[in-house]
């Protein structure tokens, strides 16, 4: 299953909360087409999970898997960093041993 580095929960709970005052929403991860044979991910948030999501829960923060994204992150960890302007960025690693 997919793991969040510290960074990334940090970072995906503020986004969370400043985008939605939903008690359930969380930060969801599903497929978005792309023009290569290789899986894209797009990250929203979303106030309730889509039917068929995995959901990982931890104190503060719930993400939202779509289930092909759910498959194809099984192995690999999310983490995020925030450059000087504010923007987001997400980086996916793999899992370690």
């Amino acid at each position: 299953m997919l793991t969040l580095t510290e960074n990334a929960a940090m970072i995906a709970t503020t986004i969370v909360a400043q985008q939605s005052t939903q008690p359930d929403a969380g930060l969801r991860i599903h497929t978005s087409a792309g023009e290569t044979d290789a899986p894209r991910f797009a990250v929203t948030v979303a106030p309730t999970p889509e039917p068929g999501d995995a959901v990982l829960e931890d104190a503060d923060l719930r993400v939202f898997l779509e289930q092909a994204a759910s498959e194809a992150l099984a192995d690999k960890t999310l983490d995020a960093a925030v450059d000087e302007q504010g923007a987001v960025s997400f980086t996916l690693l793999p899992q370690p041993a």
